[in-house]
């Protein structure tokens, strides 16, 4: 088993120290919430724990590890489920393969009621049953109304785990049935030594945690993803051009994320705060707070349909060309 990031193997001893069916984990992305509520199931499951959690060795464990634990109901959106290797339902693998529809970017109120028969049903072991929800977040509001009974009065030794990376966007009467645990920020040297250890160059590990706004799995994301320390710092010059080679590569999401970054640091620069993603001797010269202003507007108005499926070439375009008579004086 893969040893867990420190930060997380903290939060984790102190979760197993706790008692309570429900338990929301929530926090910026990047801070492990999914790692983290896997690792407490696969600790309430395991069928020899230790002090630090799950033994990885046991059948529980490996069953965990190969996605085919009888006690474990992963919820999930189909998109989610997919890129993390965990089984879709028969119904929706017919569905997919038959092309009725696309991947679901949302949990189902269909999964959810599968998670209810799950419930009724004698466990297979001892330790009972865990139902992982991951992002909860993407509920719709019949699928967390159809969670709720369940959620307050589970039958038998049912426990939930709700991992979230937005709790404003659950349902209160969700989040009240809940124990709540915020996720913690790593230190910036625990973090960057953790990076190191995954591979990365100081140097690469130092300005990707920074690029990440101080979340350490989102810093190997973005590396993995071809955005290196170099890369990264390049970008401020290449985008006031218009011209970023790697971004015209990257998924429309991910540009969005970069460019909303360069906004914000160009408007910190321009009233004469610190920068937060960049270096500051990598930002151009600030341009007006007025132009930037109106940019962050357009940004922010841009992330409520950066998932839908338009043609990634000129939405890059068009981006790109609004960023340069943002940036340029």
């Amino acid at each position: 088993m893969i040893a867990m990031a420190p930060w997380l193997q903290n939060q984790l001893t102190s979760l197993m120290r706790r008692s309570g069916h429900a338990w929301l984990l929530h926090g910026p992305s990047g801070l492990g919430q999914y790692e983290l509520g896997l690792a407490l199931a696969r600790t309430w499951l395991c069928v020899q724990p230790t002090a630090e959690g799950a033994c990885g060795v046991c059948e529980s464990c490996h069953g965990i590890d190969v996605r085919a634990h009888a006690d474990l109901c992963v919820l999930m959106p189909e998109t989610d489920l997919m890129s993390l290797s965990w089984p879709l339902s028969e119904k929706a693998l017919k569905d997919l393969e038959d092309k009725k529809r696309k991947p679901s970017r949302e949990i189902r109120v269909d999964t959810m009621r599968e998670m209810l028969a799950f419930t009724q049903t004698t466990a297979a072991s001892p330790h009972g049953k865990v139902v992982l929800i991951y992002p909860a977040e993407r509920m719709n509001i019949f699928t967390a109304n159809t969670l709720l009974k369940t959620l307050e009065e589970p039958p038998g030794p049912t426990r939930f785990i709700l991992a979230c990376q937005a709790a404003h966007d659950l349902l209160p009467t969700v989040r009240s049935r809940c124990q709540q645990h915020a996720m913690q920020w790593p230190e910036a040297s625990q973090a960057i030594t953790w990076l190191v250890g995954q591979g990365l160059a100081k140097q690469d590990a130092e300005v990707m945690f920074k690029a990440a706004g101080g979340r350490p799995e989102e810093a190997l994301w973005m590396f993995n993803a071809g955005l290196t320390a170099q890369v990264w710092r390049a970008l401020p010059a290449q985008i006031t051009r218009g011209d970023a080679p790697a971004l015209a590569e990257q998924p429309a999401t991910r540009v969005l994320d970069c460019l909303q970054k360069l906004c914000h640091d160009m408007l910190c620069q321009a009233v004469g705060a610190p920068p937060r993603f960049f270096a500051a001797q990598d930002l151009p010269k600030a341009s007006s707070f007025q132009k930037l202003s109106n940019w962050s507007r357009e940004l922010m108005q841009a992330a409520k349909t950066a998932d839908h499926p338009y043609h990634a070439g000129l939405l890059w375009d068009a981006w790109c060309s609004r960023a340069q008579r943002a940036l340029n004086p």
